[in-house]
């Protein structure tokens, strides 16, 4: 498994989350039409932002194992709990961060 695939695959977790924080913060905004409210400069851009990372993890699987991909695919937990608590000032409850924790060691375990 090589460790630049591994860091371009999580990279493309990380976009991806980002990409779902766009979607959320355009969800939270008032549209003057229904139309407007799937067609906005937003949700455009967030969806592109999805389209790059399929493309971005589907060249990372090329250095790393079918079987390594749900694994690091759980790095979103971390990515969007962190751009929600520093982006959307959404707090991190102690339930959520021993879960986040019981993820990250998960990870760990799993790569070992």
């Amino acid at each position: 498994m090589s460790i630049l695939h591994v860091f371009i695959y999580v990279f493309s977790v990380f976009i991806s989350s980002v990409s779902q924080i766009i979607l959320k913060t355009s969800a939270d905004m008032k549209y003057d039409s229904r139309i407007r409210e799937y067609l906005n400069p937003r949700v455009i851009i967030a969806y592109g932002i999805f389209f790059l990372a399929t493309f971005i993890t589907i060249y990372a699987y090329k250095g790393i194992p079918l079987s390594a991909g749900p694994i690091l695919e759980t790095t979103g937990y971390l990515w969007i709990s962190l751009l929600g608590y520093f982006i959307l000032k959404e707090k991190i409850s102690r339930r959520k961060l021993t879960g986040l924790i019981v993820v990250v060691v998960g990870i760990i375990v799993s790569c070992i």
